[in-house]
Formats: structure tokens, C-alpha cells, sequence
């Protein structure tokens, strides 16, 4: 309690004290109004430099927001890129390893591969000259001592015999694909 509180206490009557706390209670009264009023007028001051203390806050935030976010990003970027080169190697090597045994497993079950086709189509190819020119060599030379249908004969002969050579070679190839 107030020193006036408890003097008048102990010696005035509970009129007075009762009077005492009446006009206390205007005075608290009056210094609440007293301070609504002053925040009214200041208010919009005090108010308006609030704001702009938040946005210069927000803007200093964003601006250290920013920053660390660029570092974080550059960071990220950098092990993605670490991370990636190893990959792209382990990558290769397991698509590598892939191929390779799908090669094989074909093979065992007798599917060609296209390095098998392309090799047997350069056999068919040079079996194919092959029987020309030993088609042409054997006319040649017999040419003079034969007539013509000894030569046509002998024509005939070397090329059944360099078409029966080129059809194994298909039906190889041909059993090879099933």
C-alpha cells in the first residue's frame, strides 16, 4: 500500500479512506486516458515507424535469405556434379557388363547377332567373286581346245557347283537366325 494509504488508514475514519480511494482510482482512471489519447496522436507515428523497421528487417532478411540459399545452391551443384561424374563411369561400365551378357546368352541359344550377319553376308560376298572368277578362269582356258557347248557345259558345272556352295552358306545362315 501507498505511505498515504496506510497513514490515512490508521488514523482517518473509513469515510476518508473510501475518499482517498475514490479519487486514486480517478487519478488511475485519468492517467489511462491520458495515455489512450497520447497513443492516439503518436499511434499512427509510432505505428508507421514500426513498419518501416519491419521492412527494412525483411528486407536485410531476404537479402542473408538469398545469399545462403545461392551458397547452399552452389554446394549442391558442386556434389551433384562430384556425384554425377561417378555415376556416368559406373553407369558405362554396368550398360557395358549389360550388353555383354545379353550377348552371350544369345549365343548360347544360336541368335545371330548383327556382327554375325554382317560377317556372313562378306563370306557370301566373297564366295560369290570367288565362283565368278573361277567361272571365268575355266572358260578361258577352255576355250580353245573345246567348242562351245563343251565350254557352255563346263560353265554350267562350275556354276551349279558355286551356287550349291552359296546355298549352304544361306541355309547355314538361315538355321543360325531360327
Amino acid at each position: 500500500m501507498p505511505k498515504k494509504l496506510k497513514k490515512s488508514f490508521n488514523t482517518n475514519s473509513g469515510d476518508q479512506l473510501a475518499q482517498q480511494i475514490k479519487d486514486s482510482a480517478q487519478k488511475i482512471w485519468h492517467a489511462g486516458l491520458g495515455a489512450f489519447a497520447r497513443a492516439q496522436d503518436e499511434g499512427g507515428k509510432v505505428f508507421d515507424s514500426l513498419v518501416k523497421q519491419g521492412q527494412e528487417i525483411d528486407k536485410n532478411t531476404r537479402h542473408i535469405a538469398g545469399k545462403a540459399l545461392e551458397a547452399a545452391k552452389a554446394q549442391a551443384s558442386e556434389a551433384m556434379g562430384k556425384v554425377g561424374g561417378k555415376l556416368d563411369g559406373k553407369w558405362d561400365k554396368l550398360e557395358q557388363v549389360f550388353e555383354d551378357r545379353v550377348h552371350r546368352s544369345l549365343n548360347r541359344i544360336g541368335v545371330l547377332t548383327s556382327k554375325d550377319v554382317e560377317a556372313l553376308n562378306k563370306q557370301v560376298a566373297n564366295l560369290s567373286a570367288t565362283v565368278r572368277n573361277l567361272s571365268a578362269q575355266k572358260t578361258r582356258a577352255a576355250a580353245p581346245k573345246t567348242t562351245a557347248s563343251k565350254v557352255k557345259a563346263a560353265a554350267k558345272k562350275t556354276a551349279k557347283s558355286g551356287v550349291k556352295r552359296a546355298a549352304k552358306v544361306v541355309k547355314t545362315v538361315r538355321a543360325k537366325l531360327k
